[in-house]
């Protein structure tokens, strides 16, 4: 039997396991091996690129696709507070600008 290997889609692909109140050491732990197998975990790091000839579209690309991965891997409670507590800041932040 012969089996070929495709390269598929992975954009929306994340770890099996859901960051929840309990479990982040290990949560990111799976993550962070996810985005090195990968060859982003330069992105999440911040680790300056060696290369002067970088693609900012790859880059943004790259951004999105983490941001996708982590919102896909928590548990809904979770992205709710993160929502809730984006929204409040952007609120505080126009507030004191008012004052």
């Amino acid at each position: 039997m012969l089996i070929i290997a495709t390269k598929r889609n992975d954009s929306l692909q994340s770890v099996s396991v859901r960051l929840d109140e309990k479990n982040y050491l290990y949560w990111s732990y799976m993550m962070k091996k996810n985005f090195k197998g990968k060859k982003i975990w330069r992105n999440v790091s911040g680790t300056p690129m060696k290369s002067k000839n970088i693609d900012d579209g790859s880059l943004k690309a790259n951004d999105t696709k983490i941001i996708t991965w982590i919102n896909n891997s928590t548990n809904h409670s979770i992205g709710t507070q993160k929502l809730f507590i984006q929204s409040n800041f952007a609120k505080w932040y126009q507030l004191e600008n008012d004052i």
